[in-house]
């Protein structure tokens, strides 16, 4: 069993007597979220994602981070390159706790906490999330419960960019 369900079912079982489990928590247990983590913490974002929330985080996997062009996560990991780095995180968090049942059907627009931009949502027999780029993520595990919010597994990273066509 890997870290991850390891991590999950000791804080199923402990109920109310398992310790604090954060995204942050949660995402460092586990593996494929080995870039994400050094990026939010590269970014100085895991003190507020570890913060009371709540948040939705779409978290895209390792392999989402490995199909960006070559180069592109070392760049944006560099210290001159932070404001970067925290806008396209940003773009993957939302400032309330967001089930997949929470996502009305069909396809409509969540505004993350990257302010000026806007992810469109389709729900319809699985959750897929178009962003700046009009490139489609998959939600491929969905309502990771954590005690600041909740984490949606996602198959790519998303990008701002120009508002998706949402319809």
């Amino acid at each position: 069993m890997n870290v991850f369900k390891t991590t999950l079912a000791a804080a199923l079982m402990l109920g109310g007597a398992a310790q604090a489990n954060t995204i942050v928590d949660i995402a460092a247990g586990d593996d494929r979220f080995s870039t994400l983590v050094a990026a939010v913490q590269a970014a100085g974002l895991a003190e507020t994602l570890s913060g009371p929330g709540p948040f939705t985080v779409y978290a895209p996997v390792n392999e989402a981070f490995a199909a960006l062009p070559d180069g592109t996560v070392e760049t944006l990991l560099r210290p001159e390159n932070k404001a970067q780095l925290t806008d396209v995180l940003l773009y993957h968090v939302d400032d309330r706790a967001l089930r997949s049942t929470d996502f009305a059907a069909g396809a409509n627009y969540y505004k993350p906490v990257l302010t000026s931009a806007r992810l469109c949502i389709t729900s319809h027999s699985g959750v897929t999330i178009a962003d700046g780029t009009g490139e489609t993520a998959n939600v491929v595990i969905a309502d990771i419960h954590a005690d600041n919010g909740v984490i949606h597994v996602i198959d790519k990273v998303l990008l701002p960019g120009n508002r998706p066509a949402c319809h």
